[in-house]
């Protein structure tokens, strides 16, 4: 069946039809690009560089303009690996090495530099070395700060024609020798033992300091505590020397009340202190009495006593070849105005002579003026003896005593059982 004319034809224009919106599609495609945040696109218009695309869309002229590079604008890092670095000191470390850098022209990134990453590897190598190179070891353990600022400053300078920037550039290791790191690892350790040792002796010290410390206190508070004890101490032993004074005066007060109520007379004061006397010679030690001279006409006052019986009956002293003519002790002793050395007969002798049962006998005792009765009796019973016997010669009255024969009081006298006793 031959073919239709018009149908030839119509299947002709259909045929250009679809090539024409296959052509537009396809140039539509082809005039649109689209970038990502964070990249750029390098456009080249019939093969030289045209402008540089930013993120989002843009239009190109087709068949002309082509999307030649895509450049990362991102800050990016990069870890190389450990370069071996000779320092000063002829020691070889190895340092590994961090860098930091952004792209911030892609036009010069791509046309200025074929490879940056691997220019951004070979720089660092090559300043690493010079700046560690002139540090011994030590000063590369301890600056990095140093060395990561020079080369930071280094290689900032060189990639910047490149459009690149580096940020900054850290050292993550400096590896010295092995030799080397067991050297350094026994000096730190001495350095932690000497540490160490001075931290236990400061603590040592510090823990001495406070006990010390505590020691002192605890001594002050134990004096000031005995001391407020010793005062009250001394308190109470004053008030009751107050209260004990108190009561002996209250007791003497009431003592001599009584004598003078009871109107005694100067035979009871006399008779009183003679039984006084045989508590003062009481012991071992010899006795050196002062014997004031009022004390003996308080004697006196006793003889008028006790021999007031006896002045009127005559009295004969045996005769014997020894007696001599002085005068009688008791009589010396009566007429003495003041205190001598005298031979006394015992008051027990004396108040036998008399009848009177005595309260205790008394040896005979050397009187002497030189000596103080102070220093062998208290003072408050001789004291009050000899008060008594000046208020009883006071209040005594005046008893006329016939004059005693020639050789009385010296010799012998008859006792109570009717026998002559020796004085």
């Amino acid at each position: 069946m031959p073919l239709d004319g018009g149908f030839i034809l119509g299947a002709f224009l259909l045929v250009v039809v679809a090539l024409v919106v296959l052509f537009v599609l396809v140039t539509l495609f082809r005039s649109i690009r689209i970038i990502k945040q964070g990249f750029t696109g390098v456009v080249e218009r019939l093969g030289r560089f045209h402008k540089v695309l930013q993120p989002g869309l843009n239009f190109l002229v087709p068949f002309i303009d082509r999307v030649a590079y895509h450049v990362d604008m991102r800050e990016q890092v990069r870890s190389f690996p450990p370069q071996p670095v000779i320092t000063e000191d002829n020691l070889v470390v190895s340092i590994d090495t961090v860098v930091y850098f952004q792209v911030t022209d892609a036009r010069a990134a791509t046309y200025e530099i074929a490879d940056y990453l691997s220019a951004v590897e070979q720089l660092t190598t090559t300043t690493l070395r010079n700046v560690v190179g002139g540090m011994n070891l030590e000063e590369a353990l301890t600056s990095r700060d140093t060395i990561n600022g020079q080369l930071r400053q280094v290689l900032d300078q060189a990639t910047g024609k490149w459009g690149l920037r580096v940020s900054r550039v850290e050292l993550k290791a400096i590896d010295p020798p092995h030799s080397i790191q067991d050297s350094m690892e026994k000096q730190m350790r001495a350095e932690r033992d000497r540490r160490a040792a001075i931290l236990t002796a400061e603590g040592s010290k510090q823990s001495q300091i406070l006990e010390a410390e505590g020691l002192r206190q605890s001594e002050i508070l134990r004096a000031e505590g005995q001391a407020k004890a010793q005062v009250l101490r001394a308190k109470g032993d004053a008030e009751a020397q107050v209260l004990l004074a108190k009561g002996e005066s209250e007791a003497i007060e009431r003592v001599f009340a009584a004598i003078h109520e009871g109107d005694a007379d100067d035979k009871l004061l006399a008779y009183q202190y003679l039984q006084t006397l045989p508590k003062l010679a009481e012991g071992d030690a010899n006795k050196l009495w002062i014997i004031p001279s009022e004390l003996t006409d308080a004697l006196q006052g006793v003889g008028r006593g006790f021999f007031e019986g006896r002045a009127q009956v005559p009295f004969q002293k045996p005769k014997r070849e020894d007696d001599s003519a002085e005068p009688s002790i008791l009589d010396e002793t009566f007429q003495a105005d003041s205190v001598s050395d005298v031979e006394v007969p015992s008051i027990a002798e004396t108040l036998q002579a008399s009848g009177i049962d005595p309260q205790g006998a008394g040896s005979t005792e050397q009187v002497s003026s030189q000596t103080s009765l102070a220093d062998e009796v208290p003072d408050t019973d001789l004291g009050d003896a000899l008060d008594s016997a000046r208020e009883a010669k006071a209040d005594a009255p005046d008893v006329d005593v016939p004059p005693a024969e020639p050789g009385y009081g010296q010799g012998s006298f008859d006792s109570p059982e009717g026998g002559p006793r020796h004085a």
